[in-house]
């Protein structure tokens, strides 16, 4: 078994200490399985929207739908993704840069 609890930093254990928690190796074993699982669930309903949409690419929409039971983290999520949005909009396309290329070359 992997101890996680080596991993901890001082200030962790000594913020844990001031909650009188201390994790056992065990609760991190297990907490670090259910993430994992999590994560792996996660992944496969990715997949599958995009399947779904006979897609081979998974979109920010995808991630959107697996976030549909989360309030809070579908709104984050929203959010970053229009931050996204609008990040592109600011910058240049490709095809505006690789003219730009071609024109400065000649």
């Amino acid at each position: 078994m992997i101890t996680f609890l080596e991993d901890f930093e001082s200030d962790d254990m000594a913020n844990a200490e001031e909650l009188n928690v201390i994790p056992t190796q065990l609760f991190i074993a297990s907490l670090t399985e259910m993430v994992y699982k999590q994560a792996e669930t996660f992944a496969i309903n990715l997949e599958n929207f995009a399947n779904h949409a006979n897609r081979s690419t998974i979109s920010m929409d995808d991630v959107k739908l697996c976030s549909r039971r989360n309030d809070e983290l579908k709104t984050y999520i929203s959010n970053f993704a229009n931050s996204i949005l609008e990040h592109r909009a600011l910058r240049p396309s490709r095809q505006q840069d690789s003219q730009n290329v071609e024109n400065s070359t000649d």
